[in-house]
Formats: structure tokens, C-alpha cells, sequence
């Protein structure tokens, strides 16, 4: 009975999980076209699910070694179960093989069992808790009618009553992984997943690289929707990659928003995008839902508009663009992208950017900085300093980009403090002055990528006058925006934040330091040094500089919590329950810590806007500042240049 019923059971729900597929990629392709090395992609897939996905997944090592005994498991038991019992090639040593394969398969159900017991709020539930049972049945079926094949028991053990029962295992197991797998159901994302890394639109970010500017749109082309108005607006590999979200939740516990009680959560966010890209409610998504916001409420189709429909718009400006769902999410999807391309639309298209928002957009069109200032008191902060003009040395060893701080009082101090720390170490330095405009960073994080490519064209042509070596700045938006975003209008630079540069000075002997006494200190890892561009040693190495045994917070490196100042959010400014940078210093108290060393205006703003009593706030540069000693260093030759760094 069980060598005619297996092969029917296994190539039924193979064929259907083929249909299946078909049918599922017909829905990603509902998205725009994007290019992507197709074969390529498929050949890379391997690697990328080994060593990049897993680095991501290793950082819980129990979870780790459960889905690596898992998926293997039931990889091999798959390939296995079709060769022995589909196709019938029962040998001892296909039999044995298969056999230790349900077993590995069977001791991952286990512990996925055991983690589903008493699961964290993070994971989803519903679906969800059927999937260890589904696992165990699978790798037990497969495991008690492979014995006789191995010869552990005779052919016809068990009779008819036990086929019987092995058989609804068998079809249990196999309609979970096989036919669920591309219909839909928990396992979806081993489908979904192994695709969305093969052709992910961001090939960049794997091997070790890093990708994290967002990609421009072509303003040119009336025909390309300005932004995303519908889920059919996405690039079909985008669809593709929310498909493969397998609801761990580890977005949803990182995100600043909704620990803040906004009504933001990221998971659920790309649970609505699939809704829309298959048709449908969020009434069945078992999660965690926005705050504020009952289940239930929202529903959408591929070609229906999004906001109103799937998400509230508040749900998009509450984004910080931090990317802390993006640096936890173990199937490497692109929240943050998703976010902006939204906004995009409501931006450019409705004009619908809230609160303060399309006064801070008016602003830079009109003044070139987001506050409205007069763009001639760009330079005021600095009527005593001095400064060299790029426009009348016609070329330095370093320009430095001063940023809209300019325009902040308290900003004011650190950037003082920085040209302090370039003339002790006797730096060929000069500033653009009332030629330098606003980054464009906050134009294109609320979505007004027109404002944005006008501010970076017009930097680009006054860059492009001059000749330098490297920029450096103290604002990591900058610093991102400048390194990241305008290679794509050929603005290309060499590009350094301010601690990355002193660690550099200080490293080669060119700045003379006393040693910082009093007051303990912790570090705050700012969102766009950190976990847009890989920077969290050189901020520590300037500390330990100056004597300064940091006090590292819970949650910090790229696990570090946003301060509430990134992605426009203090201009959209969505109410919660709590402010962010309120919960950023409660982070900050439990160190310990008297002072805490920033490295970004906005974190400073931010951190400083909390209500006092609290400790005391201070950027690098006025701690590098403030233990300059009078005294030169020797040996160290005028206007020098420090060495590359790569």
C-alpha cells in the first residue's frame, strides 16, 4: 500500500507546489521592472543563504543552530524521500541517509517546538504555531516507512492500519512543505526567501559589502510613477522580497517607533504589502498590530491605493529611516526603501507631507537650508575664526562641510571646536562658506526626491569648481548623503566623518592631548554613522584617546537605539506614548554615566531636548577640544595631509 500511495502523495504535491510557483510569480510580476542578473543571482543564491544570511542569523545562536539542523534536515529528507520513495531507488545506503536526515530534521522540530511553547510578543502566532507540528510529522513519516528500505524492518510491517496512519502523516508533512510552500502558509518564505536573496535589489549588500543610499528616481521619465502608489508600483523584486518575510519579529522589537508607542510596526507593514500584492484584509496576520490601530481595519489589492487602504499614512512618517529593522532582519528585506518610496508619492504627488513638513521642503527651495535662515549668516558662528574660503584658496588637502548646523547655536559649539582640533594639527582646511547648501538629506528622507536631486546638482556643480582631496564633516546625514547619494548625479568624493578623521590625526601623532578626568562617559552610536556606513570603532578609539573608558549602553554598535532625529521624523513629529529620545536616555541613566559623547547634531538636539535632570551632552570634537594642550606635537610638519585610509 505505502510504495503506491507515497509516489502519488509526493508528486502530487510537487506538481502542486509547481503550480503553486507559477501562480506566485505571476503576482510578483505585477511589479515594475527591475534588472537583475537572473542566472547570476541563481548561482550566488547558495552562498549568500550560507554566509550572509546566516551572519545575520547567527547572532542568536539557539535559533541558528535550530534552523541550520532544520533546514538542512528537511532539505536533504526532501531530496532524499522523492529519490527513495517517489522514484523508488531503495538501497540500503539512500535508506540509512534519509533516515539520519529525519532525524536531524526531527531534533530542529524539536527545538522549534520548544522556542513556540512559550513564544516572545515579537513572533507571530496562528500559522504559525501549527509549523513544529508540521515539521515532526514530516521527519517521522518519512523516518518509520524508510526502516524497511534500510532493512531495520521487514516490508510489510506494521499492515494496513498502520499504512494507513503513516500515509495522513506523509500527507500532512508534504502538504505543509511542498504544496505550502508556494500556496502559502509558514513555509512560504523558503520559497520566497531563496529567491528574494538569488535576486535582491540590493546584490551589493551581500559578500560583505555594505548598501544603504537609496536609489533615485528618474525624474525624467513621465512615464515612472513619482513614488509608490500602489503595491503594483513596486519593483517586482520588491514584492518579491516581502513575500519572503518569515514574521520573526525582530524588526518589530528593534524598531524605535514602535517601542514608542507610534503606529508603526515593521513587520506588519510588510505582512499589508503582501496583502496587497495578493488581494485581500489584514484580519488573519496574527502579530503584534500598529499601535493605536485594531486588526482588521485594513485591506487593499495590488491596484488599489495603499494609504487609506492597507496603512494609514501616519504609519510611514513615523519612520526614523534608522534602519534597525534592516540590520535584524534575518531575510534581509528593505524596509526602509519601501518607506520613502511611499512617501515619495505622498510627497510629490499630493503634497501631503504632515505638521511642518512642507514649510521645511518651502524652505530649502527658497533658502537652502530647512530652517528658513537668511543663507548669508551661513557663516556668523565662525565672524572670529578666520576661516579659509575654498573659493579664494581655489583647492585645500580637506573641505570642511559644515551643514545646516551652521545655523544652531548649539551646533555652533562643536563646529568651533572641530576647526580648533584642524588648526592644532596645523590642517590644509577650507569651507565652501555661503556656496555650500543643505545636503539635501531631509528633502529626500520626506520623500521630495526633486528638492533633493536640485539641492545635490547644485552642490555637485560647485564641488566641481574646485580641488580637494577629501571632505570631511561633522553631521553623519552629510556624511552619508555626500558618500552614498551622489555618486549616482557623478558626485563622486572621498568622504570622512569628523571622528573617523581625529581617530586618523590621533593615530599619527598630529594632535597634542591631555587625558579627560571626572566625569564617566557613554557613547551614543548615531543611526547614519553606525548602521549606514559600518562606523562604530573610530568614536571609541578617540575616547580611549583621551582616557575615557566608555560605559557601553545595552543597546549599542549596530544594535544602538535611534534618538528619534533621523528620516524627518521631529518635522513630521506623529504623536505615541512616549518620545524616543526619552527612551534614549533611559538607556543613557543606566550606565551610570555622567556625560555622554555624540558624534551628530541632530542626536545632540535630540538628546538635549530632554528634560533635565540628565547628564551632560558633548559631540567628540569639544572633548578632543577641550584636552588640547598648548604645546605642539614634535616632528609633526605644517599643513601635512594624513595618510589614506581605506
Amino acid at each position: 500500500m505505502l510504495n503506491t500511495l507515497l509516489p502519488i502523495l509526493l508528486f502530487a504535491a510537487l506538481g502542486l507546489a509547481v503550480l503553486g510557483a507559477l501562480r506566485r510569480v505571476n503576482m510578483w510580476r505585477r511589479g515594475r521592472a527591475s534588472k537583475v542578473n537572473l542566472l547570476g543571482g541563481l548561482l550566488a543564491m547558495p552562498k549568500r543563504y550560507m554566509v550572509d544570511l546566516h551572519h545575520v542569523v547567527a547572532r542568536d545562536k539557539y535559533i541558528a543552530n535550530t534552523h541550520v539542523a532544520t533546514a538542512l534536515g528537511f532539505v536533504l529528507s526532501a531530496l532524499l524521500a522523492i529519490l527513495v520513495h517517489g522514484f523508488g531507488l531503495q538501497n540500503r545506503i539512500l535508506g540509512y541517509a534519509l533516515l539520519l536526515a529525519s532525524v536531524l530534521m526531527f531534533v530542529g522540530a524539536t527545538f522549534v517546538y520548544l522556542r513556540r511553547r512559550n513564544p516572545p510578543s515579537r513572533l507571530s502566532k496562528g500559522p504559525w504555531m501549527r509549523l513544529p507540528k508540521s515539521l515532526m510529522a514530516f521527519s517521522v513519516s518519512f523516518f518509520l516507512v524508510t526502516l524497511p528500505v534500510a532493512g531495520i524492518l521487514p516490508v510489510d510491517f506494521g499492515g494496513w492500519l498502520l499504512a494507513a496512519l503513516l500515509s495522513v502523516g506523509v500527507l500532512w508533512g508534504v502538504s505543509e512543505m511542498f504544496f505550502g510552500m508556494t500556496w502559502g502558509g509558514p513555509m512560504k518564505h523558503a520559497f520566497a526567501g531563496a529567491l528574494h536573496l538569488a535576486w535582491h535589489r540590493r546584490a551589493e549588500r551581500f559578500g560583505g559589502g555594505r548598501s544603504t543610499g537609496l536609489k533615485p528616481l528618474d525624474l525624467s521619465d513621465k512615464s515612472a510613477p513619482l513614488g509608490v502608489e500602489k503595491p503594483k508600483d513596486f519593483t517586482w523584486n520588491q514584492l518579491l522580497g516581502f513575500d519572503a518575510c518569515v514574521q520573526c519579529g525582530k524588526c518589530e522589537a528593534a524598531c524605535p517607533a514602535f517601542a514608542a508607542g507610534q503606529p508603526l510596526n515593521p513587520k506588519k507593514l510588510i505582512q499589508d504589502m503582501v496583502v496587497g500584492l495578493a488581494g485581500g484584509t489584514d484580519a488573519k496576520f496574527a502579530g503584534s498590530p500598529y499601535p493605536g490601530k485594531p486588526i482588521g481595519e485594513h485591506s487593499g489589492n495590488p491596484h488599489q491605493p495603499i494609504v487609506n487602504g492597507l496603512v494609514d499614512a501616519e504609519t510611514l512618517w513615523s519612520c526614523t529611516t534608522c534602519r534597525a529593522c534592516v540590520e535584524e532582519c534575518p531575510m534581509m528585506i528593505e524596509h526602509v526603501d519601501a518607506i520613502v518610496d511611499m512617501r515619495r508619492h505622498l510627497t510629490l504627488e499630493k503634497g501631503a507631507t504632515p505638521n511642518k513638513g512642507a514649510e521645511v521642503l518651502e524652505n530649502l527651495i527658497a533658502t537652502d537650508n530647512p530652517g528658513g535662515f537668511a543663507p548669508g549668516g551661513r557663516l556668523n558662528w565662525a565672524a572670529d575664526l578666520n576661516l579659509p574660503l575654498l573659493s579664494e584658496k581655489g583647492s585645500c588637502d580637506l573641505l570642511f562641510w559644515v551643514g545646516d548646523g551652521a545655523f544652531d547655536m548649539r551646533n555652533q559649539r562643536t563646529l568651533r571646536a572641530f576647526v580648533k582640533v584642524l588648526k592644532a594639527a596645523q590642517i590644509d582646511f577650507a569651507v565652501l562658506g555661503l556656496e555650500e547648501r543643505d545636503s539635501g538629506d531631509v528633502a529626500r528622507r520626506l520623500g521630495d526626491e526633486a528638492t533633493f536631486q536640485l539641492l545635490a546638482t547644485r552642490n555637485i556643480q560647485t564641488l566641481a569648481k574646485y580641488s580637494f582631496k577629501r571632505i570631511v564633516t561633522c553631521d553623519p546625514h552629510s556624511f552619508h548623503v555626500l558618500k552614498n547619494e551622489y555618486g549616482a548625479f557623478n558626485g563622486h568624493y572621498r568622504v570622512q566623518h569628523h571622528s573617523t578623521f581625529m581617530a586618523q590625526l590621533i593615530d599619527e601623532g598630529a594632535l597634542n592631548l591631555g587625558q579627560h578626568k571626572g566625569s564617566s562617559v557613554t557613547y551614543h552610536d548615531p543611526c547614519y554613522l553606525g548602521r549606514y556606513n559600518g562606523e562604530y570603532e573610530a568614536p571609541r578609539q578617540v575616547l580611549r584617546a583621551l582616557g575615557i573608558e566608555v560605559k557601553e549602553m545595552q543597546r549599542s554598535g549596530f544594535r544602538s537605539r535611534c534618538c528619534g532625529g533621523g528620516g524627518g521624523a521631529p518635522i513630521t513629529d506623529i504623536p505615541g506614548k512616549q518620545r524616543i529620545p526619552d527612551m534614549r536616555m533611559e538607556d543613557i541613566r543606566e550606565t551610570g554615566a555622567e556625560l555622554v559623547a555624540v558624534g551628530c547634531p541632530q542626536c545632540t538636539a535630540m538628546l538635549e531636548g530632554v528634560v533635565e535632570p540628565r547628564p551632560l551632552i558633548k559631540d567628540i570634537a569639544e572633548l578632543v577640544a577641550d584636552a588640547l594642550l598648548e604645546e605642539a606635537p614634535a616632528n609633526v610638519p605644517s599643513k601635512r595631509e594624513p595618510a589614506e585610509v581605506h
